[in-house]
């Protein structure tokens, strides 16, 4: 098995310019693409399981989204939103030098992949939207709301590492040392000896007006209508931001979604054990 390689790619901005970091697992001259986009506030390393898993059938990307992680972040806050993010990761793809790629998206990560679904000539032919949908609940949004963007800080890793834990229950059980990768890739070490998170707390505003108030649902069934490729739909059993009602409605509309349902988890699914990530493998590979 090749290691987990680290790479960067210079992207545009009405801005300027600005650095996107991407861990790569697999073969680089494999032309089967899997390109995995974590959530809101979270990084690539979150699929370090799935990339291992699946490295023998794909060349897996995993990028930071600009912000996060390793990435470079925005001077002008205003920009960070789908457009960046749909023309970040075209850039990316020009990069891999590929015609084609098959995409698996959290969250965060799934909105940017419809976005790039629907574009003529979109290059994904396969798409993984996980515990995410065309109507964002306004519980979600009301729970990401209270701590993306506060910036805490911490004195040791395990008191950071209980943060996570406590705003990422839902992501379901694991064990210690999952735990710690979770946290680990996540933080940093600030100038004053502090942990602190490794995103942007700039983010926080302009997901906030994109997603309005908070008081009601978004609704993006427009988006996800046009979508045409074969699209896997993976909800958390206990999520609150992905309904079942709504996922009845992705198998019916649109490209009529494959839809899984993980037990004992709510919102998201991290892939991090086998059988989640046979669902994937199962459906990209089929």
């Amino acid at each position: 098995m090749l290691p987990m390689r680290s790479r960067s790619v210079q992207c545009a901005s009405s801005a300027g310019l600005h650095r996107m970091a991407y861990t790569e697992w697999g073969d680089p001259r494999n032309p089967r693409v899997l390109i995995c986009v974590h959530g809101l506030t979270r990084c690539s390393r979150d699929f370090d399981f799935l990339g291992q898993a699946l490295s023998d059938e794909y060349r897996v990307v995993c990028p930071d989204v600009v912000g996060r992680g390793s990435s470079d972040w925005l001077k002008v806050k205003a920009l960070y939103g789908m457009p960046q993010y749909v023309a970040d990761m075209v850039t990316l793809i020009a990069r891999l030098d590929v015609e084609q790629v098959h995409w698996l998206g959290t969250s965060m990560g799934g909105l940017i992949g419809m976005g790039l679904a629907v574009q003529e000539n979109t290059p994904i032919m396969r798409l993984v939207l996980n515990d995410v949908g065309p109507v964002v609940t306004a519980a979600s949004l009301k729970r990401i709301g209270e701590y993306v963007g506060r910036d805490p800080r911490f004195d040791t890793i395990d008191e950071a590492e209980q943060f996570v834990r406590a705003v990422s229950a839902t992501f379901g059980e694991f064990s210690d040392a999952q735990w710690r990768h979770l946290t680990e890739h996540v933080v940093r070490t600030a100038a004053d000896g502090k942990i602190e998170f490794r995103y942007d707390p700039g983010i926080a505003e302009p997901f906030r007006q994109a997603m309005g108030d908070g008081g009601k649902d978004v609704e993006l069934w427009p988006l996800y209508d046009a979508i045409r490729c074969p699209t896997l739909v993976v909800r958390g059993a206990q999520s609150d931001l992905l309904l079942p009602q709504t996922v009845a409605q992705m198998a019916q509309r649109g490209p009529r979604a494959f839809c899984v349902e993980i037990p004992k988890v709510g919102h998201a699914p991290m892939f991090m054990e086998s059988a989640q990530v046979e669902v994937v493998r199962r459906f990209l590979l089929a």
